[in-house]
């Protein structure tokens, strides 16, 4: 028999459930963060990554930039609007990177956006996006 200790855990866990992922509005500002308040710009950055991928706990990516004549990239970041955490990594270049190409596995908690931005190291950003449809999900466990 279930009592009523089962029930307020189960509600409770359902709720927590259900609020995991982060909302548009904290991507925009964690973004806003990165790039000091700047919209990045379309273009710049390659994200390659799959547009439907299976399972959502190794998603292989590779994030690019080519930075306009006479600039290097500084930083490179990579958001995913759907999961828990929505920035998944950022690294940071010196001024003998050319031309910064990372390629590593990401977990993904559903469908989602998954949105890279470089900034330059004068400041100016770049942003590309993909849409992935996730069919098994991660991050939820």
């Amino acid at each position: 028999m279930i009592g009523r200790r089962q029930v307020v855990l189960f509600g409770a866990f359902a709720l927590v459930a259900t609020s995991v992922r982060a909302t548009p509005r904290e991507v925009a500002d964690r973004i806003a963060a990165v790039t000091g308040g700047k919209t990045p710009q379309p273009g710049q950055v390659r994200l390659d990554l799959a547009g439907m991928v299976e399972n959502g706990n190794a998603v292989g990516v590779v994030v690019s930039s080519d930075a306009p004549a006479g600039r290097t990239v500084a930083s490179l970041h990579l958001f995913a609007e759907g999961n828990p955490n929505p920035e998944v990594f950022h690294a940071t270049f010196g001024p003998a990177a050319f031309a910064p190409r990372l390629s590593t596995r990401i977990r993904l908690a559903t469908s989602q956006t998954v949105v890279a931005v470089a900034v330059m190291d004068d400041g100016s950003c770049w942003t590309g996006s993909v849409a992935v449809i996730v069919t098994l999900a991660a991050c939820l466990e």
